[in-house]
């Protein structure tokens, strides 16, 4: 897996926030444009592209995202992990900060990713918002941190979970909210498409894409 160099670190301080995402459940359509099949299909898109910017940083090789039975889904990458010390001026977590505040991530003046293909911080609070459940799981630092949410508010504090070893990166799963979208169903053909295309143009990343709704598969 790809590791990082002390003058590559990303830690809270590069985490910059600039507004909260209260606005996001009133108004989804200003943030994934809709919210039918298209605005669906967005959620996994943002996720999938945080991972994909630290593949472009040289931090990430690989990516796996799980339909499962429900239609919740589970998006694993192996980069650094989100920060999970405080950050400065919210006294919170980098994770929290990350997952509820809109506008909230690395590209925003920290010296976090000099290149970035995806919105960072905006695209991750926005599905939590528009999620009915989120689970984050962050392994950096030889541990494993977890911390839930419905609706995109903390069910409770980021908490350590167990040990991982020298193994990083990031987990989440998330099902999308029925009050927000029209139906909740992925096309797994128009899933996989893109995450074709991602891989070809992001130099190094191998991207599965696993459905575990009618049989397994995975590709």
């Amino acid at each position: 897996m790809a590791t990082s160099t002390p003058e590559e670190s990303y830690s809270a301080k590069d985490i910059t926030v600039l507004e909260g995402i209260e606005h996001v459940r009133l108004r989804p359509g200003m943030y994934i444009a809709s919210t039918g099949l298209g605005g669906l299909h967005h959620l996994v898109w943002e996720v999938v592209d945080n991972a994909v910017d630290e593949a472009l940083s040289g931090h990430n090789d690989a990516v796996e995202v799980t339909l499962h039975p429900d239609n919740s889904v589970t998006v694993v990458d192996y980069g650094r992990g989100i920060p999970v010390d405080v950050v400065e001026g919210q006294d919170l977590p980098g994770l929290t900060v990350v997952l509820t505040k809109l506008n909230a991530g690395g590209k925003f003046g920290g010296d976090g990713y000099k290149v970035s293909g995806g919105l960072h911080g905006v695209g991750v609070s926005v599905v939590n918002a528009l999620s009915s459940w989120l689970t984050a799981e962050v392994r950096r630092d030889g541990k494993i941190y977890r911390q839930e949410f419905e609706r995109g508010v903390a069910m409770g504090d980021m908490f350590v979970a167990g040990e991982c070893g020298p193994e990083t990166g990031t987990t989440i799963s998330f099902m999308p909210d029925a009050d927000i979208f029209e139906e909740i169903e992925w096309d797994r053909d128009k899933l996989r498409q893109r995450l074709r295309e991602t891989a070809f143009l992001t130099r190094g990343l191998r991207i599965k894409l696993s459905d575990e709704r009618e049989s397994e598969w995975s590709e």
